[in-house]
């Protein structure tokens, strides 16, 4: 379960990490200029929707005046940043940055354990600094057993290259981060970005957290903030509208739609995706005893994505048989009638060569089969680059 910035910063609030003075929410352009008058200017005028990228696509707004942010309001309410229509605003003082830092605290699932990220690089650049100056951001391993000391805080601050005159706000700050993470049975607490202000306070300036839905039931308090999604939200939100049809799907950048049996297998998807070269537009688990009508309304769902342009299907027959899979795609692609998006579908396992058989019978022009993994992404990256 992700949470917006508000909810975000609000839970780091109880937790004792240090944000920026409280807001309030605007639905209307006319709430933000009242709110913006009662706090007195400048403002912050913010999209408040589960994806990044807000900046960048004109979801984050300063604002000198309340005209200003009522101005503000009206051009981002309505805005669809990746797939996400904004329906709320968060409206707060503006901040007066001096420096901004990077600072998250993960659950790693390759070491099983915690890690903490830090860079002296923050902002809206931080994937471009850990692609192309590695050395610049700092991973570090938590032993949860452990847990966070001073010592460990310092040790990971010092490999973020953090400057060293503000050195205890971050140590206590990373230290409460690390305690709120692991007291709310947190996924990702991500601080992007933290901030020096002008007067040497240490702050976060946004926030990002996700939360381990399994773990829900020990916190009525967090769960309820999830709630119903609204009627008028519903053919806007694709997380929200794929929840509502029993589907594991997660929003991505990209623009290859992913669909599997199995999230392990999903997550290889991805991975071999971008070793090929593309990205991926989401992650969708068919689950491993999908039916041919679940595969279905599935291909469904991605190929109406108007962000893929081109979807790789990655199923391994266990449970599901791969004939069965095989006319699923085929019933999905009839029902859909003539789309634009090519489907690459590599079919392994549980009657592999019938389900091929099938699809080579079709002679679907949209259709590209494939029967390894990595020829399956390559396929799918090139198809994408010519669409």
């Amino acid at each position: 379960m992700d949470l917006m910035e508000f909810q975000g910063k609000d839970l780091f609030r109880a937790h004792g990490i240090p944000t920026t003075p409280q807001g309030q929410i605007a639905t209307t352009p006319e709430q933000a200029e009242a709110l913006a008058t009662e706090y007195g200017v400048p403002v912050m005028v913010k999209a408040q929707v589960l994806t990044g990228g807000r900046g960048k696509a004109g979801g984050v707004k300063y604002c000198p005046d309340a005209a200003a942010a009522k101005a503000a309001a009206e051009a981002i309410l309505g805005l669809d940043i990746k797939g996400h229509v904004v329906h709320k605003v968060l409206v707060e003082k503006a901040s007066d940055i001096g420096e901004e830092y990077y600072l998250s605290i993960l659950h790693d699932r390759v070491s099983k354990g915690y890690k903490a990220i830090c860079s002296v690089e923050g902002g809206v650049e931080i994937e471009e600094v850990n692609r192309t100056q590695p050395d610049k951001v700092a991973k570090v391993d938590i032993n949860p057993v452990d847990g966070m000391s001073e010592e460990l805080a310092n040790q990971i601050l010092d490999q973020g290259a953090m400057p060293t005159d503000t050195r205890d706000q971050q140590v206590a700050l990373l230290m409460k981060l690390y305690d709120g993470f692991v007291a709310s049975d947190a996924t990702l607490f991500e601080i992007n970005p933290l901030i020096k202000t002008e007067d040497g306070r240490i702050i976060a300036l946004d926030s990002k957290v996700s939360l381990d839905d399994n773990a829900l039931f020990r916190h009525e308090d967090l769960a309820a903030l999830e709630g119903p999604v609204p009627d008028d939200q519903q053919g806007d939100d694709l997380e929200a509208r794929a929840k509502d049809k029993g589907l594991q799907y997660v929003k991505l950048d990209g623009d290859i739609g992913i669909m599997g049996n199995g999230a392990g297998l999903v997550m290889s998807t991805l991975d071999v995706v971008s070793q090929a070269g593309g990205e991926a537009a989401n992650f969708l688990d068919a689950g491993g005893g999908a039916s041919a009508e679940s595969m279905a309304e599935g291909i469904a769902f991605v190929l109406g994505d108007p962000a893929v342009k081109v979807m790789l299907i990655n199923i391994f027959g266990g449970i599901t048989r791969c004939d069965d899979v095989a006319n699923g795609v085929l019933g999905a692609m009839e029902m859909l009638g003539d789309v634009e998006q090519k489907l690459v579908v590599r079919l392994d396992g549980n009657s592999a060569e019938e389900g091929r058989r099938i699809l080579e019978g079709a002679n679907n022009p949209k259709i590209v089969p494939a029967s390894q993994m990595i020829e399956a992404a390559e396929k799918a990256v090139a198809l994408a680059k010519e669409a």
